[in-house]
């Protein structure tokens, strides 16, 4: 058995069986070592589609998935997802290539700093320094990558380290990672604050916005009367009818400062106070309201349903019924495509058990709210801003979903950063509906060109020059086309509609491009 061999058997045995790559030539014999039956290997056309696709696999599954990447230019092109991976606290173990000891002394031209380009979005990184050290290598980057929260870790495999002889295999002895508790004291101060009557919201963030930990905090709402709510990006989130309904706190600085300004006690649950996306001229960082105290329920580590299930005890609400979201079948909407229209639709027309990935913040902006009444989906944000995450991490949450149909809402410019993944989709079949909002320009950056204060506040010739794309306008059913995914063109809301219904009926992945 060769190193690569090693560290392949290694993975698998620690729990990882998915592996994310786009190989080169450092990484032949990893490429052979895939050959393990047990080893599903997913191939992707751009790095950034490979860690964006791991950051979704483990929305999904709470696994990590590896990458294979080659040496540092794969792994910088991939880092912008592994950002965004880590702000959603996601867990990924990171296998990047690299030459040979011997190769290196000569500085060939691919050489680079590997590890000084991983360090600063890994929490664990570490060179194998043979053949034999790498499957303990590989056990330790999985445990660490599946800790609470989920870690970035980053394996650098050199080519003699993959393949020299790694000797017999090492038995790999999994152990079952045990809820960690928050302090008593802690929860019981909650509770305290809880009782206090003053005006209060617990916000969720992470595992607390699904599942049983979601039921719980429900509970303690309708117990106590505080709000629960989320932060505007969430990691992911179980909405719709049946579920907690949960508020969100808007985007924008004067409609957050608007919307937290009443709440004297801030609770929070797997996230940090609210703070502004940016910095704006004249407007503050901080959302909430001055005085107002801001209460953490859990420390790093700890988790969130064991948490919710001590304050629900001391609060005595485990009994409490929570307040559930009705279904409301509103009418498909008619006419123009516009935000709140585009929202109607979507609640119209989102199947059962659908998965939602939003990269659409200038149109997909009043989604969330008026979705909160469609069938029960689940709702993934990009949690660290970095543009093109949205088609990638469909990619991953459709692979690790198969029996899910996953809509992905895109604006164009968003879209045109990693949009190889439409290849992906189609090489695997997977049931993936790319929206794609084609106002043919980054409109979110008008908005925020006036939220400075920028020159006049309103774009000149030349600033527009750098934010419009229609010179040359992008021909998306043909780019579908190109990469084997059938495609349809909407202009008006039944349009889109209809588009959505007929998409979740056929198998395997298609786009709608929503001409705005």
């Amino acid at each position: 058995m060769n190193g690569a061999e090693s560290l392949v058997a290694t993975l698998v045995d620690s729990g990882v069986d998915i592996c994310f790559g786009n190989p080169g030539t450092s990484e032949m014999h990893f490429l052979a070592a895939l050959e393990n039956p047990r080893m599903r290997s997913v191939l992707c056309l751009f790095e950034g589609v490979v860690t964006g696709a791991a950051d979704g696999w483990y929305r999904m599954k709470d696994t990590p998935a590896a990458t294979l990447l080659h040496l540092g230019p794969g792994l910088t092109n991939g880092l912008a997802n592994i950002h965004n991976a880590r702000r959603a606290s996601s867990g990924m173990v990171n296998v990047v290539g690299d030459h040979s000891a011997a190769h290196l002394t000569y500085d060939p031209p691919l050489a680079s700093d590997i590890e000084g380009l991983a360090r600063p979005l890994s929490h664990w990184v570490r060179r194998a320094a043979s053949a034999r050290s790498v499957a303990a290598d590989a056990a330790i980057a999985v445990a660490t990558a599946s800790e609470q929260p989920g870690k970035i870790a980053t394996l650098i495999l050199p080519g003699d380290a993959s393949w020299q002889d790694a000797g017999e295999p090492v038995p790999i002895v999994r152990t079952k990672r045990l809820p960690k508790a928050p302090d008593p004291a802690r929860v019981d101060a909650i509770a305290r604050a809880l009782r206090s009557g003053e005006p209060t919201m617990m916000i969720l963030a992470g595992k607390a916005t699904r599942g049983r930990a979601l039921e719980l905090a429900g509970r303690i709402a309708a117990k106590t009367g505080c709000r629960l709510g989320t932060q505007f990006f969430t990691a992911r989130i179980e909405r719709g009818a049946g579920r907690v309904p949960l508020e969100r706190i808007p985007y924008a600085v004067a409609q957050a400062t608007a919307f937290l300004k009443d709440f004297t006690q801030l609770i929070t649950v797997e996230t940090g106070e609210p703070i502004a996306f940016f910095s704006y001229p004249n407007k503050p960082s901080r959302l909430k309201a001055e005085g107002t105290m801001v209460r953490s329920l859990l420390d790093v580590g700890e988790e969130s349903e064991l948490a919710l299930e001590m304050l629900a005890d001391v609060l005595d609400a485990r009994g409490t019924a929570p307040a559930i979201q009705a279904r409301e079948l509103t009418p498909a909407p008619s006419g123009a495509l516009n935000p709140i229209s585009i929202a109607y639709a979507l609640s119209a027309a989102m199947p059962e058990n659908c998965i939602l990935v939003d990269e659409s913040l200038t149109t997909g902006r009043e989604t969330m709210g008026y979705t909160m009444g469609a069938a029960p989906h689940d709702l993934i944000n990009n949690m660290g801003g970095s543009i093109g995450y949205g088609t990638p991490v469909a990619t991953g949450a459709a692979v690790a979903c198969p029996d899910r149909r996953v809509f992905c809402m895109v604006g164009d410019g968003s879209a045109m950063y990693t949009i190889q993944s439409l290849w992906t989709q189609a090489r695997e079949s997977l049931d993936v509906t790319t929206i794609i909002f084609a106002n043919n320009t980054y409109g979110i950056l008008k908005a925020e060109y006036t939220n400075m204060g920028a020159g006049t506040g309103t774009p000149g010739p030349r600033a527009l020059s750098m934010i419009d794309i229609d010179r040359p306008r992008i021909d998306w059913r043909a780019m579908a086309k190109s990469m084997g995914v059938p495609s349809v063109s909407v202009d008006t809301a039944e349009g889109f509609t209809t588009a959505m219904i007929n998409a979740a009926r056929e198998p395997g992945p298609n786009l709608i491009e929503v001409n705005l």
